[in-house]
């Protein structure tokens, strides 16, 4: 009996199955999987005995020392397994006078601390991004927060206490008391940053001795007799008062100078305000003088002599109605 040979065709269809079968087994014996790396997403397959670690060789991807696998590159795969890669970048962190830099993933702010060597102070400060985990190129400082206690000792000042003195001319005062200044013990709480005095906080205060209030005589009358004469007057003060006499010029309010006229600070007393000086009489605001500041008049007298005689004096002065 012969050997009975499979048509052409038969064979030509066994060698089909046999590829068919092959290639079914081949993607059978592989997994889908998916990568995510360099913010993008790659779509393969990797057979039951890869490894992580051999899917991201086959697919030419590079793990940097620092750079984060997740999961582990010795982990074998899984069905529609998501194999993501978080590259390393580098993370500033300053404190006590240095820099120091890391390389890490991701990781919370205060981890990327530890990592740099560095301890964190239960009052320290961080000053960075507002962020929870660390970004490329983050910049971390860490400011030293110190607190110290001090007891001092200061003056409290005294308050002013003003009465009305139906003696004394309205706008003149009189000192009943001096006042005199408090003493306290103060506990004050020095914060430094860095060293640096930042802030004094008082977080207790003790009396040692109580303030005594300035008291104050507020004049209330408006008016006095002088030369026989009752003065009414909206205010008095005590001004320094010197003496001029003719100089060539006008005044100020364009007329020739004659007694009775007084240069003034129009800014203290208006031009054209009435006045009675004492020591000098009725007069009017109607000059003013480069030298003539504040509480200061300058009266107008006909002789040189006068003036002299004059000299500088503090007068009393009525500012009148």
């Amino acid at each position: 009996m012969g050997i009975v040979w499979p048509r052409k065709g038969s064979l030509a269809a066994m060698i089909l199955f046999m590829v068919v079968l092959l290639v079914s087994l081949f993607f059978a014996l592989q997994k889908p999987i998916t990568l995510a790396v360099d913010g993008k997403e790659v779509h393969t397959r990797a057979f039951f005995s890869s490894t992580v670690g051999d899917v991201l060789q086959d697919q030419g991807i590079k793990i940097g020392e620092y750079d984060r696998v997740d999961p582990s590159l010795n982990s074998k795969v899984k069905l529609n397994q998501q194999i993501t890669v978080t590259r390393a970048f580098k993370v500033k962190v300053i404190a006590d006078g240095e820099s120091r830099e890391i390389i890490t993933p991701p990781i919370p702010v205060k981890e990327a601390i530890t990592l740099a060597g560095i301890e964190l102070g239960d009052i320290d400060i961080v000053k960075t991004l507002p962020t929870e985990v660390t970004v490329p190129d983050q910049e971390i400082e860490i400011i030293r927060v110190s607190e110290q206690e001090q007891v001092i000792e200061e003056a409290t000042p005294f308050q002013v206490e003003r009465t009305v003195d139906n003696t004394l001319e309205k706008g003149l005062t009189r000192t009943v008391s001096p006042g005199v200044e408090g003493l306290a013990r103060n506990t004050v709480k020095v914060t430094y940053h860095n060293g640096q005095e930042v802030k004094r906080e008082v977080v207790n205060s003790e009396v040692i001795k109580e303030p005594q209030n300035k008291v104050v005589a507020m004049g209330a009358i408006t008016s006095v007799s002088r030369g026989g004469q009752n003065l009414n007057f909206r205010e008095a003060r005590y001004m320094t008062a010197s003496a001029y006499t003719y100089t060539g010029h006008r005044t100020a309010t364009g007329q020739n100078p004659a007694v009775g006229m007084v240069a003034v600070d129009p800014s203290v007393v208006p031009l054209g305000t009435r006045m009675y000086v004492e020591g000098y009489g009725y007069a009017v605001a109607a000059d003013t003088g480069g030298s003539i500041r504040g509480d200061r008049i300058d009266l107008f007298m006909e002789e040189r002599s006068q003036c002299l005689s004059w000299g500088r004096r503090t007068v009393k002065v009525y500012i009148l109605n």
